[in-house]
């Protein structure tokens, strides 16, 4: 498949990706039954039938209604579902309850004429026009296709609290290799580039721009992701149990999107950015800042960057677990050929990597004209940066200068860590 970095605005190539995320956020709904679309097994976000009505209300209004001047399809819903939450506390979720949410058949009605707007746009109107700032280098149009594709993501995370019993099963084949041998591998001291110029790539959400060179002290960062079994130790020694696991009858047991497995040892951990600093503190180490990531994924001796750690090849399953290849993860040594040049595995895939960074904007940060508050809502100290991706990230999302954040203390998403020193 052609990665956003080679497609340009061939549109074609933007009304397949359309049609694509729409498919699949029909297949993800399609897993909730019925009866649990109100439920909020995330108690910090909105019901299921919000994000149904959420993500093509927020296509048309950033495309059709806000760049190409289309009038309003349905000005209530539009409100409604316009955008979602993230409350800092159970608290600030209460004061977005409702009782009042519009019926299926309805939310699905204005989907569906949605559709049918953005088709026809994205086929005959001018969804480039420098003359219009959401317009230029067809931002509009790449904001909506990424927007619907994050929230499959963050949609997952939701699904997967759902108790089995209200929701359909995929069936998968899950391989656990043991015990990891975790050694540390060198990375030489030199430059690490955060960020992108506009014209490195075809779009970037505004957190992306503003390229900066980073010099960057030698370390050592271990090779593998820290594992469930590295875990297990620290739960041992008191450490605490990981949102993802059940204990019971003195047996760890992990909690897939669809079932229960025993424990993979060597699959990597997810945990919040605490945990995981508090792991580190335990194991007389820490957590990567963001340029020492981009130093071990991207960086090669010699002074060279490359576009991925595996070097300059287009996403692909042999190089790491992303982009719904999977739906949970597996062993951290499943994927030798994604390595880095320093020998450093699973850099990208299998669950995002946190830093040790607060997200905050890069030099020259501006606000995107499609989407303004995206970035800035959240440079308030208390969201740290994750590079990487998820097995659920799809893959026209795995960029270098790609980055995500979540609150320290939100235990939900599909995050893993390694230590280095």
């Amino acid at each position: 498949m052609t990665t956003t970095a080679t497609v340009g605005l061939d549109r074609a190539y933007l009304l397949d990706w359309y049609r694509r995320n729409r498919e699949r956020s029909a297949n993800l709904f399609a897993l909730i039954d019925e009866s649990a679309m109100h439920d909020r097994p995330i108690p910090l976000r909105h019901p299921f039938v919000f994000y149904e009505g959420h993500l093509p209300v927020f296509s048309y209004l950033i495309l059709n209604e806000r760049a190409l001047g289309e009038a309003p399809i349905d000005p209530a819903l539009e409100k409604l579902f316009e955008r979602g939450i993230d409350p800092s506390s159970l608290d600030a979720a209460r004061t977005h309850d409702r009782s009042d949410w519009p019926p299926r058949e309805r939310i699905e009605e204005l989907g569906h004429t949605i559709d049918e707007r953005i088709s026809r746009a994205l086929t005959t109107a001018k969804i480039v026009d420098d003359s219009v700032p959401r317009l230029v280098r067809g931002q509009a149009a790449y904001t909506m296709l990424e927007h619907e594709q994050m929230h499959h993501e963050t949609l997952l995370y939701i699904i997967h609290q759902l108790d089995a019993s209200k929701k359909g099963r995929i069936a998968q084949v899950h391989v656990d290799h043991g015990e990891i041998r975790n050694e540390m591998r060198d990375v030489d001291a030199g430059i690490a580039t955060l960020g992108a110029d506009p014209d490195e790539i075809p779009f970037g959400w505004d957190n992306e721009f503003g390229r900066m060179e980073v010099d960057v002290p030698a370390f050592s960062m271990q090779r593998f992701p820290v594992t469930n079994g590295d875990w297990l130790t620290f739960v041992a020694d008191g450490g605490p149990v990981p949102v993802f696991w059940n204990e019971r009858d003195g047996e760890m047991f992990l909690r897939g999107v669809f079932e229960e497995l025993p424990l993979p040892l060597s699959w990597p951990v997810w945990v919040t950015n605490q945990q995981a600093r508090a792991y580190a503190q335990w194991a007389g180490k820490r957590l990567p800042t963001e340029a020492e990531y981009h130093r071990a994924a991207f960086a090669a001796p010699g002074g060279i960057e490359r576009p991925y750690p595996w070097g300059a090849n287009a996403p692909h399953p042999m190089f790491g677990n992303f982009d719904f290849e999977r739906f949970d993860a597996e062993p951290v040594d499943a994927h030798p050929a994604g390595a880095s040049a320093w020998e450093i595995n699973d850099l990208i895939g299998n669950g995002w990597e946190w830093t040790s960074t607060p997200f905050g904007p890069l030099p020259g940060f501006e606000p995107m004209a499609s989407y303004p508050e995206y970035s800035a809502d959240f440079f308030d100290g208390r969201h740290y940066v994750m590079k990487g991706a998820s097995p659920v990230t799809a893959r026209e999302m795995i960029r270098r200068s790609f980055r995500n954040w979540f609150y320290d203390d939100y235990p939900y998403m599909y995050a893993k860590f390694r230590l280095v020193e």
